[in-house]
């Protein structure tokens, strides 16, 4: 594209605007030549940010906005770049587009903005499937942040959220769960479109169901995302899976296991899931039971958890090696001795249950101090 001058390229672009966007664009020349380039990069946001912008976006970067690229806020530099990027043809354009962002960016003072814009380059990477290459600038990424003492959320928020996808695209679901979590605690969920809402919401919980180390799901439990999945009948099953799996309630588990099949990942693990809830329900009677009396025979684990009398040992053994229990087992008398539950969150009903045995201890201990009062009689001083 030709253009003689800064004026001329605006005046054009300004006619090609939608109508309501024509003003901003006027203002940018005011701004330009009286260089306030905070303003300017501000309504420039402005602009970028308005759909309306999406087929100049590209040509305002090219021709104006790397007029004046080093004598604005670098951050906001590589925001309006990925802006303009989704209106590259292809993949391979928006690479090479990224990859010329980053370079530009690479300096000692503007360190956040490399990390911010290569963070972009690595999600071109992973669109393009090239997950190698995707790594490599990811670590690059983590390596810089590593050494900031603070940083822009938004950038935190970047990497975690292409962190999340490349350890998806990896199937390391035990990654994607922890770097999808951070991802949401590093903005508002509000931002999130409900058809994204419900995407992360559904990633998550089958992440946290398929894999082979998560056990406690609480942090899920607890988010506002989850509640994505009641807003669609064919979603709830999956929320209520979540919580029959926190309660270890085998009952929910079969009403709800006819789901299992209609997601791929699921159906593949689904010996694995029934090794999930028998875990879940040991841990459930476990904690059922008060303190002093959790010295459990292998027939009654069996009559809770519905396993076979042989496999009790191993489904303790795996208990205990997950950190989900302690305590010893005793294979001559079949029993097994647990001092310590991994905590987790409760449901009312659990809730209830606690509450319950919080009175049953309040009662033992008036009875105790009855006891002791009837007994000691004159010895004890009012």
């Amino acid at each position: 594209m030709n253009v003689d001058t800064i004026a001329d390229f605006l005046a054009e672009q300004r006619d090609e605007a939608p109508e309501e966007l024509q003003p901003l664009v006027l203002e940018f020349e005011t701004l330009w030549e009286r260089k306030l380039w905070h303003q300017l990069t501000n309504q420039l946001i402005e602009f970028f940010n308005h759909p309306g912008s999406a087929k100049q976006r590209l040509q305002f970067y090219k021709v104006f906005i790397l007029k004046f690229a080093d004598k604005i806020n670098q951050l906001k530099l590589v925001d309006l770049a990925l802006k303009a990027a989704t209106q590259c043809k292809d993949n391979a354009e928006r690479l090479s587009f990224m990859e010329a962002v980053a370079r530009k960016v690479d300096t000692p003072d503007s360190q956040d903005a490399l990390v911010f814009a290569t963070i972009a380059v690595a999600r071109v990477r992973l669109d393009l499937e090239d997950l190698p290459a995707a790594r490599k600038d990811l670590d690059r990424a983590e390596r810089i942040l590593d050494s900031f003492d603070s940083v822009e959320t938004i950038v935190h928020a970047a990497f975690y959220g292409a962190n999340a996808d490349y350890y998806q695209a990896s199937l390391d679901f035990a990654s994607y769960y922890r770097n999808a979590l951070l991802y949401l605690a590093c903005i508002d969920i509000k931002s999130l479109s409900p058809a994204e809402q419900r995407n992360r919401a559904y990633d998550l919980a089958i992440a946290a169901l398929v894999s082979s180390s998560i056990y406690n799901f609480g942090e899920l439990l607890l988010h506002p995302i989850l509640k994505a999945l009641s807003q669609r009948e064919e979603d709830r099953w999956l929320s209520e899976l979540l919580f029959a799996f926190n309660r270890g309630d085998l009952a929910a588990y079969d009403v709800l296991s006819g789901h299992i099949g209609s997601n791929q990942l699921l159906a593949a693990h689904g010996r694995q899931l029934r090794e999930k809830i028998y875990l879940a329900a040991l841990t459930e009677a476990v904690v059922r039971r008060p303190p002093h009396d959790r010295a459990m025979t292998f027939d009654t684990i069996a009559a809770e958890t519905k396993v076979r009398n042989d496999e009790i040992e191993h489904l303790v053994m795996k208990a205990l090696s997950l950190g989900l229990l302690r305590g010893t087992i005793d294979q001559v008398d079949g029993v097994a001795h647990i001092n310590w539950v991994q905590p987790k969150v409760l449901d009312m009903k659990q809730i209830e249950s606690m509450r319950q045995r919080l009175l049953e201890w309040d009662s033992s201990v008036n009875q105790l101090g009855n006891w002791i009062e009837g007994v000691g009689q004159d010895v004890w001083a009012a």
